[in-house]
């Protein structure tokens, strides 16, 4: 789509009251091909928010690589906005988060236990998620762009507890659940198999960056997190959702039918990365599988 700019918007980056290069919005939404009303609305939000899970892959390279991907919006631009890469849940809540916020949105960055594979044990905090106020609506949404299964959002949804909600061609609703902490749990679920399944659990308490800081190092370098030991890759198409783990591609088509196959060696690895994920590996990159 072609881009357009509302009456009266910049097209020049955001800065910061230091004058430093902040965001380049207009980079962003290239890179997402959305083009619309820079406003702070529900409808933006969830448009925005579609357009950004598919238009830049999940993805952690990096931490195979041996390093901890940096979450300096900067460096995040440089990697998911003006290259053909993609990041996990750190980089992209990141940079969504100062997206939203350049539009005019309030944000509060949150961590869930996610639950898928979990088998009813207590994994800590090591999602990021965003919880976004919306000028005059009445209550909040939750955004999460960087949920890496199927089972995530497609587009931002409300805050209300048991009420389904069809976000593209999913199914989500938020349930509460008791718990011993200040509030009672809020837990994500997504319509899967004919069953209700658990993707995360979250309480509203702010994280601040250097929270992010702390995990995303422990997440990614960490000798038991998998992260460090197998490649993860998804890519979300308007008729299918891809899924690379290790060398097994998954493709989900939209009305459920799944098809399995193991990639025959790195080299058959790398041009699907490329081809079908839009990830450009880095020259010289070797992955472990």
């Amino acid at each position: 789509m072609a881009r357009t700019h509302a009456p009266g918007t910049s097209t020049a980056p955001v800065h910061s009251s230091t004058g430093s290069p902040r965001l380049d919005l207009d980079a962003y939404l290239a890179r997402i091909g959305w083009s619309g009303k820079r406003e702070a609305s529900a409808e933006v939000l969830r448009s925005v928010h579609r357009a950004h899970v598919c238009g830049i892959p999940f993805e952690n390279v990096q931490p195979l690589l041996g390093s901890a991907p940096s979450l300096a919006l900067a460096d995040l631009q440089a990697k998911l906005v003006r290259s053909r890469r993609g990041g996990y849940c750190y980089e992209h809540n990141t940079l969504f988060a100062a997206v939203l916020e350049a539009l005019g949105f309030s944000v509060t960055r949150l961590t869930a236990r996610v639950r898928v594979g979990a088998e009813g044990t207590v994994r800590p905090r090591t999602h990021m998620l965003l919880l976004v106020d919306v000028p005059d609506a009445s209550q909040q949404y939750l955004a999460d762009v960087g949920f890496g299964s199927i089972g995530g959002l497609l587009e931002a949804i409300p805050l209300a507890a048991d009420a389904e909600v069809h976000d593209g061609g999913r199914r989500h609703r938020l349930v509460r659940e008791p718990h011993h902490g200040l509030e009672d749990l809020w837990v994500l679920q997504a319509f899967q198999g004919e069953a209700w399944s658990d993707q995360y659990a979250f309480t509203r308490e702010p994280f601040e960056p250097g929270d992010y800081e702390v995990i995303n190092w422990h997440v990614a370098t960490n000798p038991r997190s998998p992260f460090q030991h197998t490649l993860y890759a998804q890519r979300t198409l308007l008729d299918a959702h891809l899924a690379l783990t290790g060398r097994v591609l998954v493709t989900t088509r939209s009305d459920g039918t799944r098809e399995e196959r193991e990639l025959t060696d790195p080299a058959e690895v790398r041009r699907v990365l490329d081809s079908d994920f839009g990830i450009e590996l880095p020259e010289g990159a070797r992955l472990k599988f």
